[in-house]
């Protein structure tokens, strides 16, 4: 077949209003606009041209042929551009990472309850802050707050819209041009770069660093301890972890500390999980309520990590101190929005039920998944591939490393299966660019040369879209 030269190519270039009036492109129109679609179409041709001038063999290099080609270039490169656009800002995607709370990927799932819930409220109107039994003015934080409580034996709670705001609030309201006592070995780095030193100087407290990175003494606080002091803060490292020759201070002992000397003790749990995780095999991580029951006088933790539901910072401890922070004028500046309380109220109640949260909550149930689980679900997804993409793609099952991510868990490996695919007409690092470019984007990663679908982050629900982006993508370079 002949090659397409460059000024063939360029005067085969359809006018405008021919592009316009295709076929395939009415529906564009019609829904997009013409002018926006107009727009597009002089994009499109504009790099065309810029294409075909500055590469001889650009018409080759895309298989176009001839003037009916170049029409066919056209408006595929319209209607890419055209889906760019409409993927353009928040969407779904389908997690073949095995990164459970994947924070680039937007953490915890919400259980199918909350997200109805969410939906429920968002598109019409709700009692965020209307009591329904005397008919006033009612306070948004009441659901979420009587439901903390329950599950935490807290006196009071406050949500915030993240764990960040959660601690900035406390300090803020608490400890004002007063000392905050942390060790060395706790001030952490949170994702996004921010850091506990920054978050303490910050909210207009003076941080007072004391131990080392690895060891920190009960005599470290004490001898800190000055007539300025206001809070003794312990965080607990959800995110890394410091092993070998260690030594921290007990939240119990840092508690009477504290009474003695009549300070406030505040831990910041992080993820804050709200069962014993070391029931699922998992190493034991604190909970809130075994925290509150040590005597922490407020907790703060994550909504969207190791609890499974909706991002959110929530302060859980003594009543006292929480209606101060409560009349913090910042308070307002970072509450939560009716979404965020539909979703985390459903979540909590769901905790209610003992048996209920490794069944109903996404992040749980994958976290809890056995290794028979994980081979099935592999075997069945290989399976689905393998019929539909035939020798177009070699498929196989390997073990893998799944993590727990989200800033929890450090260094905990969960054993787990994923089906690695090699593409024979495509090169992968193209595949997994393509698969990420689908209308519904798949994310997975390259690992000895294959493209992994770790099968413990993908709902058995979202095989056969997996199956037609492969078939898809496997039939364009065919």
């Amino acid at each position: 077949m002949n090659q397409l030269k460059s000024k063939e190519a360029l005067r085969a270039i359809p006018p405008i209003n021919t592009i316009l009036e295709s076929e395939i492109l009415a529906d564009c129109a019609q829904e997009h606009g013409r002018e926006a679609l107009l727009r597009t179409v002089k994009l499109v041709l504009e790099d065309y041209k810029k294409s075909v001038i500055e590469d001889e063999d650009f018409c080759l290099k895309q298989g176009i042929f001839s003037e009916e080609g170049v029409l066919d270039y056209i408006i595929g490169r319209i209607l890419d551009e055209i889906g760019k656009d409409e993927r353009r800002g928040l969407g779904r995607v389908i997690n073949a990472t095995g990164i459970v709370l994947h924070t680039n990927l937007g953490r915890a799932p919400l259980p199918q309850k909350a997200a109805k819930a969410v939906v429920e409220v968002a598109t019409g109107y709700s009692n965020l802050e209307y009591d329904l039994e005397t008919g006033k003015r009612g306070d948004r934080h009441t659901y979420a707050e009587s439901l903390i409580k329950e599950l935490t034996g807290a006196e009071s709670a406050l949500v915030v819209n993240n764990n960040a705001a959660a601690i900035f609030l406390c300090i803020n309201t608490l400890a004002p041009e007063r000392e905050v006592i942390v060790s060395r070995g706790q001030q952490v780095e949170i994702g996004g770069s921010f850091r506990i030193p920054d978050l303490i100087s910050g909210s207009g407290a003076k941080m007072v660093e004391i131990g080392t990175t690895n060891k920190t003494h009960l005599k470290d606080y004490e001898k800190a301890i000055s007539p300025d002091t206001r809070i003794l803060l312990k965080v607990h490292t959800s995110n890394y972890k410091v092993t070998g020759f260690t030594e921290s201070v007990a939240l119990e002992t840092l508690v009477g500390l504290g009474q003695k000397r009549g300070l406030i003790v505040a831990l910041d749990l992080g993820s804050g999980s709200l069962i014993d995780l070391s029931l699922m095999g998992l190493p034991y991580e604190p909970t809130v309520q075994d925290s509150i029951r040590k005597g922490a006088d407020l907790v703060t933790f994550s909504g969207d990590k190791l609890l499974g539901g909706p991002q959110a910072g929530i302060i859980a401890g003594r009543k006292a101190l929480i209606d101060l922070i409560k009349a913090n004028p910042l308070t307002r500046m970072v509450r939560p929005c009716k979404m965020t309380f539909s979703a985390l109220t459903e979540v909590l109640k769901i905790y209610l039920n003992e048996t209920a949260p490794m069944a109903q909550i996404p992040v749980l149930k994958m976290m809890a998944m056995t290794a028979e689980e994980l081979s099935d679900k592999a075997e069945q997804l290989a399976r689905l591939i393998e019929t539909s993409c035939g020798s177009r793609l070699k498929v196989d099952i390997v073990p893998e490393l799944d993590e727990v991510g989200g800033g929890s868990l450090p260094g905990v490996m969960l054993p787990g299966k994923a089906v690695a695919l090699m593409p024979q007409s495509i090169g992968v690092s193209e595949f997994r660019e393509k698969l990420r470019k689908c209308s519904t984007p798949i994310v997975g990663r390259i690992h000895q040369g294959v493209f992994l679908l770790n099968v413990r982050t993908i709902d058995e629900t979202d095989y056969p879209v997996i199956v037609s982006a492969l078939c898809d993508i496997l039939g364009e370079v065919r």
